[in-house]
């Protein structure tokens, strides 16, 4: 188990956290769920990250829950089976809400809770061997604690059709229905990874950080007097921040700005 989760960080501040286990289709437990959120917790406060990819080892990005957890929870009590789902719905929120962006590397099947590891990134690229399914209702179970994600992603109608059908949809369906931002042939996943990875770093940290909180608190909201308000009072705070006035000044002087590399 200590080598299930591989964490490190690169020179660029690119954070890269990996599923390793390979053998079990890189599926998850309790003590998995717990490694992840503890690292994306630290990963978070890490002073040098500046965006987060969440791939896998081996043919499968991940499986969902692991046989052996689902064998403990059969004799979970109601209260035991909430604490479990908690962590999960602990797991999922700190990637949704990681201050960086986040990019999903999926080369192989995504099941059930890996559907909702991917939904919970702010970019996804895979190739044709990605899968995907929602299979809960088969074993007489609902994907739960990944749905309002796994909703966000794909939509209310796709999400209805999945959620009850348990079908397997493939890579260009998925990204048809938006689960999937780029589809690449296999040999060709990792040159697209990089160059999403060079894209993002070429734009201010501070600013990608405020924009997808932007995203997240504005989500679903209904216009209002208060939220034109608090968007003024966003652009006029980072007009005025270290970055934003290094950025204006860049682009009027026709140079790079301090974040990006010069090479």
């Amino acid at each position: 188990m200590d080598n299930a989760i591989l964490s490190q960080i690169d020179e660029r501040g690119v954070a890269r956290l990996t599923l390793n286990r390979p053998a079990i289709h890189n599926a998850f437990d309790d003590s998995i769920i717990a490694a992840l959120s503890a690292e994306l917790r630290t990963l978070a406060k890490h002073a040098e990250v500046r965006l987060l990819v969440l791939a896998a080892e081996g043919k499968s990005f991940s499986a969902g829950a692991d046989a052996n957890w689902m064998r403990r929870m059969a004799g979970y009590t109601v209260e035991e089976n909430r604490r479990d789902a908690e962590a999960l719905a602990e797991l999922l929120s700190r990637l949704d809400n990681f201050p960086h962006p986040t990019l999903a590397r999926v080369q192989g099947a995504a099941f059930g809770g890996g559907v909702g590891l991917v939904s919970c990134c702010d970019i996804a690229i895979g190739s044709p061997r990605a899968s995907f399914c929602l299979s809960e209702v088969k074993i007489g179970l609902i994907p739960a604690t990944i749905s309002p994600y796994v909703i966000n992603a794909i939509g209310p109608r796709a999400a209805r059709r999945y959620f009850i059908s348990a079908e397997r949809f493939d890579a260009d369906t998925a990204l048809q229905l938006g689960l999937l931002s780029q589809c690449v042939e296999e040999e060709q996943l990792d040159d697209a990874v990089e160059t999403c990875i060079a894209q993002l770093l070429n734009n201010g940290p501070a600013a990608m950080q405020a924009a997808k909180r932007l995203l997240l608190d504005y989500q679903n909201q209904p216009l209002s007097d208060a939220l034109i308000a608090d968007s003024c009072e966003r652009i006029a705070d980072i007009r005025v921040s270290p970055e934003g006035q290094e950025g204006l000044s860049a682009f009027l002087e026709k140079r790079r700005p301090n974040w990006q590399r010069g090479d």
